[in-house]
């Protein structure tokens, strides 16, 4: 199964080796239980979907990183919530508003972009809700990162 995993996963943008080792594990144990009972089929497909998780840990690291942008009329307080309360660096864009739900735009604003583990995503998503309930936010998995300040400043 991890060979045929990797051969899909290559030409799969949507699932990653693991994913698909987890898929075809479940189908497989799908027809043993068939053939077996059901309790065993579970126990293992619980063992394999505890190292699919493992295996995304050991190769991506526990702190795997994501990519948010978020677009805002209130760019300024939420860049400083970011910077101020979450600890994290930001890029600003440029941007404007083109065509939505309110017709056509012409409107510029400010484009954040910030990234932070997943861990932290939860709490900045609550905080970008409190500021702006209808700014438009984009989650990215970064699968890895060069340059930068990545790691939170340490107190002093």
């Amino acid at each position: 199964t991890e060979i045929a995993a990797v051969l899909v996963s290559k030409n799969s943008m949507l699932l990653n080796v693991s994913d698909t080792i987890l898929l075809m594990n479940v189908v497989i144990f799908s027809i043993a239980a068939f053939f077996l009972g059901v309790e065993p089929a579970l126990y293992s497909i619980v063992t394999y979907f505890a190292a699919a998780k493992m295996i995304d840990f050991v190769v991506n690291g526990i702190e795997e990183y994501t990519g948010v942008t978020i677009v805002s009329g209130k760019s300024e307080e939420i860049k400083q919530l970011i910077i101020e309360k979450l600890d994290r660096g930001v890029t600003v864009y440029r941007g404007k508003s083109g065509f939505g739900k309110r017709g056509p735009q012409n409107i510029e604003n400010d484009i954040i972009y910030t990234v932070m583990t997943r861990l932290e995503v939860g709490k900045l998503q609550s905080e970008v809700n409190k500021i702006d309930p209808l700014a438009f936010i984009i989650y990215q998995s970064i699968i890895d990162i060069k340059g930068g300040i990545i790691k939170k400043r340490p107190l002093h």
